[in-house]
């Protein structure tokens, strides 16, 4: 394995071999590049850490698809491609949210949809200039927490319910008002 690419494949598909059969605190560099093959350098010559490591799988396999569909202008399809993709690899996903502290899997998923947000804003030719009520970061922001929150909470519990179901949910609580969802729970 020459390329740069074949390497990182080969790392990471060691990480989400380790993970799946140990915490992630447990997990050493030495570990990784002994199921991949290499020597410990190689690993330092492509990520610094681990939570790099992580966070590449996490951009490679949620977000890297879903840039597309915001290109297009199709953010529901975009969120229900998130889904769909935490759903088919559920099983390092039920292990990657239990990594917490600074570079938790739960900033991970918010800086990257925060990313996403204002590229869907910039599709939609919205301007970063602040106004009397909120700036583009801000509402990006907003969303961003409020969505990493359910991705979270539903990878929490266990992908309880289909990605299909979560995108027709999640769709159902950002189209409507506060009034709306209160007159609708009584």
């Amino acid at each position: 394995m020459n390329n740069r690419k074949d390497v990182h494949t080969a790392l990471q598909e060691s990480f989400k071999n380790l993970i799946l059969k140990h915490s992630f605190d447990k997990i050493t560099i030495k570990m990784i590049t002994d199921a991949a093959g290499f020597i410990r350098p190689t690993f330092y010559n492509h990520y610094a850490d681990k939570y790099e490591v992580l966070e590449e799988i996490c951009y490679e396999d949620i977000f890297k698809g879903s840039e597309m569909l915001i290109e297009s202008k199709m953010p529901y399809e975009a969120i229900h491609y998130m889904f769909s993709r935490i759903e088919s690899n559920k099983s390092f996903y039920l292990q990657a949210v239990k990594v917490t502290g600074q570079n938790s899997f739960e900033e991970i998923i918010n800086s990257n949809l925060v990313k996403m947000f204002k590229r869907l804003f910039e599709e939609y030719g919205t301007s970063n200039e602040k106004n009397e009520k909120f700036s583009v970061d801000d509402i990006a922001e907003y969303y961003s927490r409020g969505l990493t929150f359910i991705i979270k909470r539903w990878i929490e519990e266990g992908v309880s319910i289909s990605a299909k179901e979560l995108s027709n949910k999640y769709k159902v609580l950002v189209t409507n008002s506060l009034d709306d969802i209160v007159n609708d729970l009584n």
